[in-house]
């Protein structure tokens, strides 16, 4: 059974970082590309960030220089360090295997960016 479970997020400050974690079981990562996508209130879900199993990555306009996606393959994890953080930052946060969304998702983390 393949699970995707999301960890990091908080009620940060603007300007602040976090990092959050995906930490998959049931599946190796090494041969998948993934990705990290946001849900804000009333919003659609939109993708964020993505890397390809060779190490590639993609991000959104919005959080291009500020975010990155990484991965440890040994510990079978993707990571999404955010900086500079934006009060529109304010999201639920999901994993997902194959970054395109039609596979595998996380329960989500929730990322809360104050004033």
């Amino acid at each position: 059974q393949v699970q995707l479970v999301e960890s990091g997020g908080g009620l940060v400050q603007a300007g602040g970082s976090l990092r959050l974690s995906c930490a998959a079981s049931g599946i190796f990562i090494d041969r998948n590309n993934l990705g990290w996508y946001r849900q804000a209130p009333g919003k659609q879900r939109e993708l964020v960030a993505t890397i390809t199993w060779i190490g590639s990555t993609n991000y959104a306009d919005s959080v291009q220089g500020r975010f990155t996606i990484s991965r440890d393959n040994a510990k079978n994890t993707v990571y999404l360090q955010m900086n500079s953080l934006k009060l529109e930052d304010t999201a639920v946060y999901y994993c997902a295997l194959p970054a395109s969304g039609t596979g595998y998702w996380g329960q989500g983390t929730q990322v809360t960016v104050s004033s």
